[in-house]
This record gives C-alpha cells, structure tokens and sequence, in this order.
C-alpha cells in the first residue's frame, strides 16, 4: 500500500510539473530571460507568435497590419459557410464543440485578439528546429493558403502543427511529444498495473460483478502490463 501511494504522489506531482503552455521550444538559457509584453522589436510578416494558455501555448503567424493567421477549434464552420459569423469571437462553447467534433478554422484575428492580454515571443523556435525557415514572406502566403475550415486533432493536427507547416515546410508538435512521453513514462511504470487493478477491484465492491466492471479490472492491467 506505501508503494502504491508512492507512485500516486509520485504521477500527480509529474501531471502538475508538466505545463503545456510553457513554450516548447525553450532551452534552460531562455527561461532565465524576462519575456517581453508585446511585439517588440516590431514584428514582421511571417513571424511565428506564441502566447501562453492556461494548458498550452498558442501559436500563430503574424500576417502583418496587426493581423495574426491562427488554427482554433470551432464546431461553427460544420453548420454554415458564412464567414462573417464564422469570424466572429470564438466562445467556450464553441471550442469545445470543435475539439469532440474534430473540425477548426483557420482564421485571421487581431494580434489583440490572439495575444488576449498575455505575452508574446517571436520566432521562438527557430534556433530549436533542425530544418531552416522559409523567408518570411513565402511563410505568410502559405499561412494564408490555409485559411478556413480544416480538419482538428489535439494531437496530430493543432496550432503548432499549422504554424511549422507554414514556417518550415512539416508539421510538428513539441507538446504533442512531451504528452506523449509523460504518457508512455506512467505506462512503463509497473505500479500502473496495482493501481489500476486496485480501482478494478474498488469498482467491483461498489458495484457488483459485472461485464462492465469485471472486464476493465483484467484487461486494463494486463495491458499495462504487457506494455510496460
């Protein structure tokens, strides 16, 4: 029972360390930096923005006259092509809608709109990426190309994904990656498998046996288990 509680301090510990919306791409010198508030120096056309949400970083491209091009998930687009109301502000709902339906829009805001009171850096993961940047026009005309309706996954197809297409020319994603690996750490990890088995067998006391209960109880740890 001490090592079972071990290793749920130990994974919950490890879920609140793990902050998607620090920038991905930052290395140990660039978290030590103060970062600017705003576009400064003046931004160019065919930067890449990011800003921080509260899960995530957001990405975009800065498309020039204070206009940024940005992938979001949004269900509106699956049910009318207007694009007056398609462009009108995202709302909670909306989003939502978007990410269980997997569809999103590629749409042009405000860098106002985009920032949404947080900070913004520039061009951040340039010196991370291996392959050169496109010049920063032909990276705002392949933004603009993907403007409207495109299909959405919170891990193969996000903001990230839209913003090193445009700029380097392939999709990648640095905090689908860390998921991934934050997943596959708890996965490898043997004491998955009594902590799973336990809340099979809590389930099982609670509520009787039954294919609903009985199964997950066996399959879920000698899957894990098999995994790790």
């Amino acid at each position: 029972m001490l090592h079972l509680l071990t290793f749920l301090v130990e994974k919950l510990s490890l879920l609140s360390n793990f902050k998607l919306f620090e920038s991905s791409w930052s290395d140990d010198a660039d978290k030590e930096r103060p970062t600017q508030r705003g576009p400064s120096p003046p931004l160019q056309r065919g930067d890449v923005l990011e800003v921080p949400r509260s899960l995530f970083t957001h990405y975009g491209i800065y498309l020039g006259d204070n206009k940024v091009a940005h992938l979001i998930p949004d269900i509106l687009p699956v049910f009318t092509n207007d694009t007056k109301l398609i462009s009108s502000v995202i709302t909670n709902k909306r989003l939502i809608l978007g990410c269980i339906y997997r569809c999103a829009t590629v749409r042009v805001d405000t860098l106002e709109d985009f920032a949404y009171g947080s900070n913004i850096m520039v061009n951040h993961m340039d010196k991370m990426m291996k392959k050169q940047a496109f010049v920063n026009e032909d990276v705002a005309k392949r933004a603009e190309k993907l403007i409207g309706a495109i299909p959405y996954s919170l891990l193969w197809n996000n903001c990230e994904h839209f913003v090193t297409y445009c700029r380097y020319g392939y999709a990648a994603s640095r905090q689908t990656e860390k998921f991934c690996e934050c997943l596959k750490s708890i996965i490898r990890d043997q004491r998955s498998v009594i902590a799973t088995g336990l809340l099979g067998m809590i389930s099982i006391v609670s509520f009787g046996m039954a294919p609903l209960t009985t199964l997950p109880t066996i399959l879920i740890p000698f899957t894990l288990w098999m995994a790790g």
